[in-house]
């Protein structure tokens, strides 16, 4: 039900009403579409969530002029600052990798997860929104280092092979900053010249190729997660990497759009 001249918001969740309606949006793409699950996703409300819900800022984008009744946030943002971390709290991520290279890095870090976009919307201006009201966010906590696992549908690791080795042996992120998956998937799958590079970008999913163009750097070792059926990477951003020219595209016009 996309609408021809959608009007767009960018924000943080400020209710709970909102934060329901991200988790719906969650529950159709990430249960409905993909067929994940877990012990805290309510099929009978059609939300997915969790324990570190409460925990997150929760960047949503809202299509006003999409009826009410269809839902009007279109896409989500889960965020976590290093020091919103409430005393032994760990990261969403902790559970699938080592992150102690990136807390003992003495940098100010921001977890990302959960980014999602209804299937209307896809191919749209809808992510370069998101990606604006996150740059704002980022520029307010003065963030230095973005990570959080990424996915491949499914849990067949050689459909991805040529894509894990490419990353791997392409944007392998340095030791200091390299977090390593705790049930260890090796992603050097394929020898370095066996490699077919326009398969490997072509299957690796647009949100991954989206944060590479950035300068994002990928862990070692993947990580598989059955109850999402999905294959996770953790993806790694210096934002001292970010390119002047990559700074302008996401961060221009956010006074106009709307605002984290």
């Amino acid at each position: 039900m996309k609408h021809a001249n959608p009007q767009f918001e960018t924000r943080l969740a400020k209710d709970e009403a909102d934060l329901r309606a991200s988790q719906h949006l969650r529950y159709q793409v990430f249960v409905k579409e993909l067929g994940g699950d877990g012990d805290a996703v309510d099929h009978d409300a059609q939300l997915e969530r969790d324990a570190f819900d409460p925990y997150f800022d929760h960047l949503i984008l809202l299509d006003h002029a999409r009826p009410k009744c269809v839902g009007q946030v279109v896409g989500v943002y889960r965020l976590l600052r290093c020091d919103a971390l409430h005393a032994g709290m760990s990261f969403y991520s902790d559970s699938e990798y080592d992150l102690r290279p990136l807390k003992t890095s003495g940098r100010r870090l921001l977890e990302l997860g959960r980014s999602c976009v209804h299937p209307d919307y896809r191919g749209s201006a809808a992510m370069f929104h998101l990606w604006q009201g996150l740059s704002n966010y980022i520029d307010t906590h003065q963030i230095e280092v973005l990570f959080g696992v990424a996915s491949f549908h499914g849990t067949d690791v050689n459909a991805v092979a040529q894509s894990l080795s490419h990353l791997y042996n392409a944007h392998l992120a340095p030791p200091e900053l390299r977090p390593r998956s705790r049930v260890h998937q090796g992603m050097d799958l394929v020898a370095p010249d066996k490699i077919d590079r326009p398969k490997a970008m072509k299957d690796t999913p647009a949100l991954i190729k989206a944060y590479l163009r950035l300068g994002g750097m990928v862990g070692d070792g993947a990580f598989i997660d059955h109850d999402f059926n999905t294959i996770d990477v953790c993806l790694v951003m210096d934002t001292a990497r970010l390119s002047q020219k990559h700074r302008d595209l996401y961060s221009r016009g956010r006074d106009s759009r709307g605002n984290a």
